[in-house]
This record gives structure tokens, sequence and C-alpha cells, in this order.
């Protein structure tokens, strides 16, 4: 057996973590000896009970890889261990990664330039709008974004890495075969094609309540930093947070409305110390030594200063006239729908022409003002 066979298949047993593995590979002297070690060698490691030794025992004749891995390449997926070139060098670095991952797509150097998105389930329109923005900006950029393919607030994310023509990373919460929430079953098959579909978990498994959280700390492992954009104090975003911050990742709040549910979240974490974003700047200015030249700006090819579409430049000749406003107002002076002056704003803010400013405000950029 070689290293790379034992981390899958160590991944494999159920009740046996990364945590414990690390420390029997290293007082045996590779994770392929935990599979020939005899009880008392196994019982004299540091750390290791009598039961995690006898569920070890009781599992480890009875895996077998070659089926794990033909059943992900039925689904067009492969495995990958920390001995293996792909797997990302910064969940290395977290005090418990992942023994393995199975991949739909593929994981690139650049992914290592990462930031996620994550917030609740339960959104509001406002939530939405600005993951979606942040997340076409961040890709346009050439900052991979990540998520956790879940309904609301990563959805958007996803779908504005996907619109942004960038990457994106989705961790699930369990097997690839038992893909959650199943709506979302065609944007992971997008997802795979323009960057990866990812989870530690076996063929198999279904997501519970006990696999989110545990899934959460690869997307903030796998990231620079982690936004939070709408959650309540008690979601699944906030856990994220918290092991962001555990494992020395940036964290960022967006801010909301006072008497919204999902701003609780992102306030709380604001009023310890969180990052504010207000607009993608905040977040590329923290990782600017970090990032490719030139992210979040226009790209070369489309030019420093991007023209304008008609209907974007009467919004711009109206915020010359009338200065700094709220969405509300531009939508009745422009007398077109909501969403249309919705579209037209995100165009206008990846051109560097606007800023959205709390309160669904929008102002005119100084190099716009003249």
């Amino acid at each position: 057996m070689t290293s790379r066979e034992a981390y899958i298949a160590l991944n494999m047993m159920q009740g046996v973590g990364p945590v414990t593995v690390r420390a029997l590979a290293a007082a045996l002297g590779a994770p392929e000896r935990i599979f020939d070690a005899d009880r008392a060698a196994l019982l004299g490691v540091a750390g290791v009970g009598a039961d995690i030794v006898g569920k070890i025992l009781a599992q480890r004749d009875k895996l077998d890889v070659a089926l794990e891995e033909e059943k992900a390449a039925r689904l067009d997926a492969r495995l990958v261990t920390p001995v293996d070139a792909e797997y990302p060098r910064r969940l290395l670095q977290i005090y418990d990664p992942p023994l393995a991952l199975y991949v739909q797509g593929g994981i690139q150097t650049r992914d290592e330039r990462g930031v996620a998105l994550v917030g609740s389930r339960r959104t509001t329109h406002y939530g939405r709008e600005m993951a979606e923005r942040l997340a076409v900006q961040l890709a346009w950029g050439g900052v991979t974004v990540v998520s956790g393919l879940a309904r609301g607030i990563d959805t958007a994310a996803h779908t504005g890495a996907l619109k942004g023509k960038g990457r994106t990373l989705a961790v699930l919460g369990g097997g690839l075969d038992c893909l959650f929430p199943p709506e979302n079953a065609e944007l992971a098959a997008t997802i795979a094609r323009q960057g990866a579909v990812i989870t530690e978990y076996a063929m198999g498994r279904q997501p519970d309540k006990t696999t989110f959280p545990v899934r959460n700390r690869i997307v903030s492992g796998i990231s620079l930093g982690v936004v939070v954009v709408e959650a309540d104090v008690t979601s699944g975003a906030m856990i994220t947070a918290r092991q962001a911050a555990e494992q020395g990742r940036t964290v960022f709040a967006v801010p909301g409305r006072v008497d919204s549910f999902g701003s609780r979240g992102p306030h709380q974490l604001l009023k310890s110390g969180a990052r504010l974003v207000e607009n993608v700047e905040d977040i590329l200015d923290e990782f600017s030594e970090l990032l490719p030249p030139g992210a979040g700006r226009p790209k070369p090819e489309e030019g420093a200063a991007p023209k304008h579409t008609s209907d974007e430049q009467m919004l711009v000749d109206l915020m010359r006239a009338e200065g700094e406003m709220d969405v509300d107002t531009l939508i009745r002076l422009s007398q077109k729908k909501a969403w249309e002056v919705s579209a037209l704003l995100l165009g206008l803010e990846m051109k560097r022409a606007i800023k959205m400013l709390p309160g669904q405000r929008v102002a005119l950029r100084l190099s716009e003002r003249t």
C-alpha cells in the first residue's frame, strides 16, 4: 500500500479523523504503517485511545480503495491526497487538513488567490445582489471565488463568479453522489467546467447537520479570507468566519440594515474587528501584494477606460447632474425598471465608474465626475 492509497482508505474510515491520522503517521513513520501495525503499536501513540484503535482495526481490512476511485471516476472525479501535487497548499497549513479530496474539475495554482463568500440560505434581495456583485468583480480581477453551493448567498456567489468568467470552487457537505441541494446540480456541473466541485466525504455519504460545520473549515482553509455577506449569529457562515480567524485568515463582513435578521452576523463580526466591506476594493486592497497585477481593474485588452452603453451613460449623466443618490431615486429619474437599473449599475461598477455605498446609495468615482 502506498501513502496515497493509505490516505484514501483512512479518509473512508468512520470515526477516525485527520488529527488522529497525522499523529499515527508521525509516530509510525508513514500513513501506510497504520495498516500493518498491531494493537500495541497503535495504542502506544500519544493521544490515541482504545476506542479509536478499535475502529481502525475493525475497518482497515474492509476498505476497497480501487473501488472508491472507480466510483469517483464514474462522476468524472478523482481523489487528491496530501502527497499529490494538486492538493491545495493552503489546506496543508490548517490544523486538520482533509486526508483526501474528491475533485470534479481541477484545482489550479491560481486558486491559491481564493476568497470565500458565504452567508445565509435565507436571504434578502440586497444580500443576493451584494454577493453576486462582489463575486463578479473578484472573478473579473483574477480571484477564485470559494463557497459551499448552498441555497442563498452561496448560490449567488458561484453564479457571480461564473458571470465574471472567473474560477470558482464549491465545497460540499456530503459525497459527490449525494449533491445537496439537488436543484443546484446544473450549477455544480458548470462549476466543474470553470473551477472545481470538492468534498472530503466518501462516496455515498449523505449530508447532515454534522457534516456542514466540518466542511466549512475547508471553505476557509483553502482561501485567503472569508467574506460574510448575510447571516444570523448562529448560522454556518459564522462558524466559517470563526474557523477562518482560527486559521489565521482575514475575516470580512458586509453591513446591512439594522432591522434585518441577516445583518446580525456581519454586524457582530464588525464589532469584533472584522474588515468592513462596502465594495470590492476593500477586499482587494487587503491582498494587494498577493493578487495578480491589475486585479479588480479593467483588463489591458479591454482598455483603461471602458466605454459605456447608451443606457449606462444615461445613468452616469444623471449622477453627474444630481450627485450621490439612492438607487430608488435613480430608478425614478431614469424611468427604467428596477432590475434594469440593477444590471446597469453592476456593469458600471465592474468598469469602476461608480461606487456602491451603504444604504443602497450610489456615487460616481472621481474619474467620471467631469
